[in-house]
C-alpha cells in the first residue's frame, strides 16, 4: 500500500474541462473542503480551487488520484499558503 501512495504522488496533475460542466483532475491527494459554490483538493501540483455554481464531486479516487467535479465552473486556481497566513496588512505590521 505504501508503494502504491508513493506511486501516485509521483505523478503530475491534469485538468481537463469539458464544456465548462464536468472536470476531471487527476494527481489528486485530498479533498480539503467542498460545497456547492466552492472545492479545495491537495494536488501533487498544489491546492487546487476550483469555483463555481452547483459544484458536485461526480467521483472522487484517493487511490487512482482522481477527482470529477460537475456543475458550472466559472474558475480553478492554485492557491498558496499566504492565504492562510494572513492578510496583507497583518505581514507589514
Amino acid at each position: 500500500m505504501a508503494y502504491e501512495e508513493y506511486k501516485s504522488a509521483e505523478r503530475g496533475g491534469n485538468l481537463i474541462l469539458e464544456g465548462r460542466e464536468r472536470l476531471s483532475i487527476s494527481g489528486v491527494t485530498d479533498v480539503l473542503s467542498f460545497d456547492e459554490h466552492e472545492i479545495l483538493a491537495d494536488t501533487t501540483l498544489g491546492t487546487l480551487m476550483t469555483t463555481g455554481e452547483d459544484l458536485h464531486v461526480e467521483r472522487l479516487s484517493l487511490e487512482a488520484g482522481e477527482l470529477v467535479i460537475t456543475g458550472k465552473v466559472d474558475s480553478m486556481e492554485y492557491v498558496d499558503d499566504r492565504r492562510q497566513k494572513g492578510s496583507f496588512w497583518s505581514k507589514l505590521f
